[in-house]
């Protein structure tokens, strides 16, 4: 899993019964801002400012580095991108802490900082604003040791954050600046004295009790927060269009639905076809109108001769009343002809005669009658193919293919996994009357590194199976079907084709990550010898990083 694709619903649980929550299989707890500030203004009121701003601060630093830790225990997947400073402004929109404007990083040499950053909504900021007004000093304490706390843990040194911009005291944001406890000069020191000496070293005696903790812990009982409802995830009317082929795709889409042109919807089986006729229809002047479906592959040709056109009272043995057919019911609107490659040769004749002369006859009638339709085609054929193999006739697929809409498979498209599977988990609880609030981060990255051959079909499919096997709150990975976990992730090819040697140093790193830097039960698990993995590692110039 990578960054990008994290969600606080996947990391953070919620027991209803019981009154629990969990964030990363940690127990943990809600408090609202106001709480907040005025517990703070009760220790400056209690105790003088310099013991208050040391207590927050240096709590602030032991929170930050339990944080690092839980990630570093929990999630090794995305550990090597927390260690390349991808996680941290992440982590401070989870929390709360305000939106992150930039956050620069250097090595910290040449005295340049380790890491600038600079926040807008700092919630400590608004606090003091609230309750008591404009500050003469800075007073994101808890943010700054927070800071501190997590990048030292990441950093493995220990590194101090101090505020030299504030919006409490009225600058247009809040600026953090960081550097290694070493590097800092005596002038840069005026705040450091408020970390009291805590550092890296310490801070794991402190908190070596707190970590056992965990083990008392019953594990796989967590659930997530109430998902949001599926609308949230619609944009322009059509669901899930965070992959950038989508949005390409529907982009287009919404650009001929307002013109009558034919359409042409290609793509494997259950990638969503109609749904994308529905929308476009309506999207189009048309949607006043009936939008009419049919599988062209699923009838024989005499009854869908019959569904299409209609007939006439005794025009064959059992048609004893007159019949409209879809194409003239479907008068002034859209006829979706799904899998049109399935097609006799005569019917496609007849087709093409209701394309271009815009009229129809009912089986077994002499009368002519014009019609007015919109046709959308879809298949996941090959007809071009079909065309040369004389199969399909030529001029009736050009007059279908005016403008090809390729539906991409869901493999090319995981930005739309997750969304999609949190609209479909939202759709079955309601359907089902389950309260299945979300699903384990493990779950998630399972569904992610799916393959999908089914599509989205087989991902509602997938969904609603786990929503009723599930025994709650949250969806487990046990939840799912036994050939997630059998599956073997395929490298990517999406961002070019990569050199052998790159796609064995970036498994091999990602092993040795995800065992906890364990070089022997790596070197085990990948089949080679200890003295080869080193080799390799040094080769990787890795060795220093796993050391």
């Amino acid at each position: 899993m990578k960054t990008s694709q994290l969600d606080l619903r996947e990391l953070l649980a919620f027991k209803p019964r019981g009154g629990t929550m969990s964030f990363l299989g940690q127990r943990t707890y809600l408090t609202d801002m106001v709480s907040h500030g005025i517990l703070r203004k009760e220790l400056l009121s209690t105790v003088d400012s310099n013991v208050t701003r040391t207590i927050i601060t240096r709590s602030g630093f032991i929170r930050g580095w339990l944080l690092a830790e839980q990630i570093k225990r929990k999630m090794p997947e995305v550990w090597s991108e927390a260690r390349q400073g991808k996680l941290g402004p992440m982590v401070c929109s989870m929390f709360g802490f305000g939106e992150v404007l930039t956050s620069h990083r250097t090595d910290g040499l040449s005295g340049a900082p380790l890491v600038e950053t600079y926040f807008i909504g700092s919630y400590e900021a608004e606090q003091q604003l609230r309750l008591s007004g404009q500050s003469q000093d800075v007073v994101c304490w808890e943010q700054v040791g927070f800071a501190s706390g997590y990048v030292s843990h990441v950093q493995q040194r220990t590194v101090y954050f101090i505020e030299s911009e504030c919006q409490a005291k009225g600058d247009c944001h809040c600026h953090l600046i960081g550097n290694y406890a070493e590097k800092w000069t005596e002038k840069d020191t005026l705040s450091l004295h408020y970390y009291n000496g805590i550092n890296i070293e310490n801070i794991k005696t402190e908190v070596q009790e707190i970590l056992k903790i965990e083990e008392y812990f019953p594990r796989n009982v967590h659930s997530n927060i109430d998902l949001d409802s599926p609308n949230d995830y619609v944009q322009s009317g059509y669901p899930i269009i965070n992959s950038y082929p989508m949005k390409k795709l529907i982009e287009m889409a919404i650009n001929v639905a307002k013109v009558p042109t034919s359409i042409f919807v290609t793509g494997e089986s259950g990638v969503g076809k109609e749904k994308l006729v529905d929308f476009i229809h309506r999207l189009s002047d048309r949607n006043n109108k009936p939008l009419l479906a049919i599988n062209c592959g699923a009838l024989t040709e005499s009854l869908l001769d019959s569904e299409l056109f209609g007939h006439v009272k005794g025009a064959f043995t059992g048609a004893e009343n007159n019949k409209m057919g879809l194409i003239e019911s479907a008068n002034g609107g859209t006829l979706f002809l799904d899998e049109v490659g399935e097609l006799s040769p005569s019917m496609q004749t007849k087709l093409l005669r209701v394309i271009q002369e815009k009229q129809i006859r009912r089986v077994g009638d002499n009368n002519i009658k014009d019609v007015d339709v919109r046709i959308i085609s879809a298949t996941n054929k090959d007809l071009e193919a079909a065309v040369e193999a004389g199969d399909f006739r030529q001029d009736l697929y050009y007059r279908l293919n005016v403008i090809e809409l390729k539906i991409p498979p869901l493999r090319n498209r995981g930005e739309d996994i997750l969304p999609l599977a949190r609209c479909f988990l939202s759709d079955f609880n309601e359907k089902l009357g389950r309260k299945i609030t979300g699903f384990n981060y493990k779950t998630a990255d399972l569904l992610l590194n799916y393959d999908w051959p089914g599509n989205i079909r087989q991902l509602a499919n997938t969904i609603e199976r786990a929503v009723v096997l599930s025994p709650g709150p949250q969806i487990m990975p046990e939840d799912l079907p036994e050939e997630f976990h059998q599956n073997i992730t395929k490298p990517s090819i999406n961002n070019g084709i990569k050199p052998l040697n790159t796609i064995e140093k970036d498994y091999i790193v990602s092993v040795l990550e995800t065992l906890n830097n364990n070089k022997a039960l790596t070197a085990k698990k990948l089949g080679m010898s200890l003295a080869t993995l080193y080799r390799k590692l040094k080769e990787y110039d890795e060795l220093q990083n796993f050391d």
